[in-house]
């Protein structure tokens, strides 16, 4: 990638050292290791990202990716990792998907719901985090169910052992964990969506929304994405294809 270094740093990281924004509401991109640093896919790809640049990298952890969005606008982080949604990519400048993740639906193993189509009825209550990518888009698609929004998605499951939601939505490997680990649940079939996992800045900062474009086709390319996401755990996470960047 040839382009003027120092320009490219002044825009992407102002301040002189890259600040990465870590979602740890999504325990399928980064996690606490045992000594309590952040490990996964997300911490990698922006210690790589340092590493190119000569960067030195400082995390800036928060619990819920709607306090990553929200935070847009108060220059605390440089770069973040997101789904890319509408709503939010008429606020940042998203790359192109470095994973896909599926949205899936979790149900007591007794009720009548057996595909996607038979969710959405009235009356139906659907447990979700607030402000996660499956709440936007299932927001955005579903017009007769009823919404049960939470601020942690780690307690979704409890929404349905409590009887306070008929379905539990939500990313698939932490639903595959509670289903596995606890009785008389399934998961429907069919995801109902693919969340699209992608880096994304500030918007106005072309120079570096271009670089950060083609810095994520290269590393899922080179196998770094891959390689990452076996190491952690990972080996079911699906990289995103290959976009082309002109």
């Amino acid at each position: 990638m040839n382009v003027d270094q120092s320009a490219l740093i002044q825009e992407l990281a102002p301040t002189g050292r890259l600040r990465a924004a870590l979602n740890f509401g999504n325990q399928v991109l980064v996690q606490r290791a045992d000594d309590g640093s952040a490990k996964g896919i997300t911490p990698a790809l922006a210690m790589e990202l340092g590493r190119r640049l000569g960067l030195e990298v400082d995390f800036v952890p928060y619990k819920r990716a709607e306090d990553v969005f929200e935070t847009r606008n108060d220059g605390v982080w440089d770069v973040c990792f997101l789904a890319n949604e509408p709503v939010r990519a008429a606020e940042i400048a998203f790359t192109a998907p470095y994973v896909s993740i599926a949205g899936v639906y979790a149900v007591p193993q007794v009720s009548p719901f057996s595909d996607l189509a038979s969710v959405d009825k009235p009356g139906v209550r659907i447990g979700v985090g607030k402000g996660s990518a499956y709440d936007l888009f299932l927001t955005r698609t579903l017009k007769q169910v009823e919404f049960v929004r939470i601020e942690s998605a780690t307690g979704i499951p409890a929404l349905l052992i409590e009887g306070k939601a008929d379905v539990a939505a939500g990313i698939r490997q932490p639903m595959e964990e509670f289903i596995a680990s606890t009785p008389g649940y399934r998961i429907l079939a069919e995801p109902f969506m693919e969340i699209k996992q992608a880096m994304a800045l500030p918007n106005g900062r072309r120079l570096a929304a271009d670089y950060l474009k083609r810095f994520v086709e290269d590393v899922k390319a080179s196998g770094f994405v891959r390689d990452v996401l076996d190491r952690n755990g990972q080996k079911d996470v699906a990289v995103a294809p290959p976009v082309s960047v002109a």
